[in-house]
């Protein structure tokens, strides 16, 4: 279930209790599962159990992959209910330590920019973007929201385009200008007593939110098990009855690839790839009942992944690194 399906469709609190037993059953996706966990209960009005559920990571033992990330959903999630000293100090903290993690920017930039602390809201998204994206090439799409919400905000601010904004123009790929989306006289349009004008603001709304839908991170995705050199070496060594599943590694790269592309030329939106490593997919056939060398086994194993949230959105940018690890821009290797 996804964090931003709608209250009337979804139990939050329920959706939360099961992802936290979730976590509990794979430690080593705790984090993931407790950051949707979380989102949940801030969705459900439950915000005090959601800061204990952030707390709880920050605390653990285990290293995060994103702690800042995790600071500055708690810094947003304390300040809607009324810590706004304690948010303040943390979001001072991550812009001191400049993560190079886009998302933490954009938490604690959106969190300033939704309390109407517009000047401090750009300054924060400038410096994200100044550190990140300075000579880079191709900005990638995990920093697209950074340089829409820098876009919007100055649209409220009146402030004349520069070459930040410019880029926010190439990136941006709806029907819709930035210009039109981020006009700050768009709400008194939502009170208009004039069908065209009402029908334009509506059409205007539905590509905003599909912007939003498609930087929000996809945990469910349609996912082809990837193995890595080493781990495809072990797991038919262990079970040489998959050798049929897996003639080399070489094709096994090749058919994911040619798999997610026909996948993509179909209309199937939402593709990704997990990797797989020989002790998860042994201990996963063991939950079924079952043997590894099971071939059966092997897209339920995936699917399993990609909910747990494994898997990595395909296709990769082009001058991102390819997905099969080879270290080559994917538009070099498997993306040429």
């Amino acid at each position: 279930m996804r964090p931003d399906t709608p209250a009337e469709n979804v139990d939050h609190t329920a959706e939360a209790a099961r992802l936290e037993r979730t976590a509990g059953l794979y430690p080593e996706d705790a984090e993931a599962l407790l950051l949707r966990a979380a989102a949940h209960l801030e969705l459900s009005g439950d915000r005090p159990a959601a800061a204990a559920l952030y707390d709880r990571l920050l605390a653990s033992d285990t290293e995060l992959e994103s702690p800042h990330l995790v600071r500055a959903l708690k810094a947003s999630n304390l300040w809607e209910y009324g810590h706004e000293a304690e948010a303040r100090a943390i979001i001072d903290g991550i812009r001191a330590a400049a993560p190079r993690d886009p998302a933490s920017w954009v938490v604690v930039a959106e969190s300033l920019e939704a309390h109407d602390e517009l000047e401090q809201a750009h300054e924060m998204f400038t410096e994200a973007v100044r550190l990140l994206l300075t000579d880079v090439p191709e900005p990638p799409a995990a920093a697209h929201p950074l340089l829409f919400g820098r876009h919007r905000v100055r649209r409220m601010l009146g402030a004349a385009h520069d070459e930040w904004d410019a880029l926010a123009d190439t990136v941006h790929s709806l029907p819709i200008t930035l210009d039109e989306l981020h006009d700050p006289k768009r709400v008194w349009s939502l009170g208009s007593e004039n069908p065209a004008e009402l029908e334009a603001e509506i059409s205007r709304l539905r590509a905003e939110v599909g912007a939003y839908r498609m930087a929000l991170s996809r945990p469910f995705p349609v996912a082809v098990l990837h193995w890595p050199a080493d781990e495809l070496t072990e797991l038919l060594e262990a079970y040489p009855s998959l050798a049929i599943e897996y003639p080399s590694h070489e094709e096994h790269l090749a058919t994911i690839e040619t798999a997610l592309r026909e996948l993509a030329s179909s209309g199937t939106p939402n593709l990704g790839i997990v990797p797989g490593t020989v002790p998860s997919y042994e201990a996963f056939a063991a939950s079924e009942g079952t043997t590894p060398d099971d071939a059966y086994l092997l897209p339920q194993y995936a699917t399993t992944l990609a909910a747990r949230g494994r898997a990595m959105p395909w296709p990769p940018q082009r001058s991102a690194p390819c997905w099969c690890g080879s270290g080559r821009p994917y538009g070099e290797c498997h993306g040429a």
